[in-house]
């Protein structure tokens, strides 16, 4: 069998990071088009509005069984083929065509009961490639940077794809206007770009001939806890954001909050390179642990003084703990040949928590304040206690 030798680098590789940063940027950017039009084009091709809630359930419930399948596959794809990049590459090229399909199927194909059909059949084959890579490009990161220094790299590609989800509120109209065809084709350009630059900067591994070994096998509690993770984090992350968008309401006297939560998603995705830098400096795993904790608090005391600018500060800089250092612990859990297997359980995780939060709450908005602040502190609370209770796996 053949030993992948690991590109082990003293601090980051930020040439190739940055690539990556550039990947998840694609990838964030795909999922706004795709959100933001998915309700108009089923209305146009005769389903009800209300369905694209549904077909959400059922993408992110693919992604619970995707994201660590593909991942784990990636994993063996190193093995056998030497480099992971297959998979990104083979679900980028796949995916990137699928969404150009999705608006030229109404675009082109005359409305009828068999293109309903072709139109599902490519948005589920669409989600199903956009998993295939996912995992397998995130783990890239473990190889770009060294196991205490994942924070500071991660915290790119946090900054990557919280800008695009900053400006999703105030650019959805614009979005909209440019036409689906054109959203679409830019999406898919741009993944592609994303992509092939990655590709380009990727370092390239040698293959050297050693005794065949038996395979390690993961422990399941670490699995489980890093699912666990995953999910505390999905659940603390979107509650935390709608509390703070009632409580801002309360605290202006207005009903539109939206240049408000700009600004504070827009500081959260800058926040993850201090937090990123901080949490390399003091550990990773105590950095998410005191995070969780200290978030669960403020959310609490948020109630009570409500979203002053002292409170929101240290909730963006708590938060950021959190939100970066997720992938990086995931990283850091296992051996760099089972780091697919690892982001995919997370990934699974935070969909998980996504589709039953959808499901237990289908109208957030109605829920009263207290006991979704509540909810959210005790979600953060699991996520921390997830954190500490799991422990890296020897090489």
């Amino acid at each position: 069998m053949a030993r992948i030798i690991e590109i082990n680098p003293k601090r980051v590789m930020w040439l190739q990071v940055g690539a990556l940063a550039g990947m998840q940027f694609a990838i964030t950017l795909c999922w706004v088009v795709y959100n933001l039009y998915i309700p108009q084009l089923l209305v146009t091709i005769g389903f009800d509005k209300d369905f694209a809630v549904g077909l959400l359930i059922v993408e992110n419930l693919l992604a619970v069984v995707l994201e660590p399948l593909m991942g784990s596959l990636s994993d063996n794809a190193k093995r056998w083929f030497v480099s992971r990049f297959y998979f990104v590459s083979a679900g980028v090229i796949v995916s990137s065509a699928l969404f150009i399909v999705i608006p030229a199927v109404i675009a082109l194909l005359p409305l009828s009961d068999a293109t309903r059909w072709i139109f599902l059949f490519v948005i589920v084959g669409w989600s199903f490639t956009m998993a295939v890579f996912r995992s397998p490009a995130t783990a890239l990161l473990g190889k770009y940077a060294s196991k205490n220094d994942l924070p500071l790299a991660g915290s790119l590609l946090t900054l990557a794809s919280g800008i695009i989800t900053a400006f999703k509120p105030i650019s959805t109209n614009f979005i909209l206007s440019l036409g689906a065809v054109f959203s679409f084709a830019t999406g898919s350009f741009v993944l592609l770009g994303a992509a092939l630059l990655l590709r380009y900067v990727n370092p390239p591994e040698e293959p050297v001939a050693e005794p065949v070994q038996s395979r390690i096998s993961e422990p399941s509690s670490i699995l489980f806890l890093l699912l666990g993770t995953g999910f505390g984090v999905a659940w603390g992350s979107r509650l935390l954001m709608d509390v703070l968008g009632k409580l801002l309401k309360i605290e202006l006297g207005i009903k539109n909050v939206d240049g408000m939560m700009f600004i504070i998603a827009l500081a959260l995705a800058f926040a993850s390179l201090p937090a990123g830098a901080f949490a390399s400096k003091i550990g990773n795993r105590q950095a998410m642990i005191w995070g969780s904790r200290i978030i669960s608090a403020l959310m609490l005391l948020m109630l009570f003084f409500g979203a002053n600018f002292v409170l929101l500060l240290l909730t963006v800089g708590t938060f950021s703990l959190i939100i970066n250092g997720a992938v990086p612990l995931a990283l850091s859990l296992f051996t760099p040949q089972r780091a697919g297997l690892a982001v995919g359980t997370y990934f699974a995780g935070a969909a998980l928590g996504a589709t039953l939060l959808s499901i237990i709450f289908p109208e957030l908005g109605n829920v009263g304040i207290i006991p979704e602040a509540f909810i959210g502190a005790v979600a953060f609370l699991v996520t921390g206690a997830c954190v500490k209770a799991n422990r890296p796996i020897s090489a």
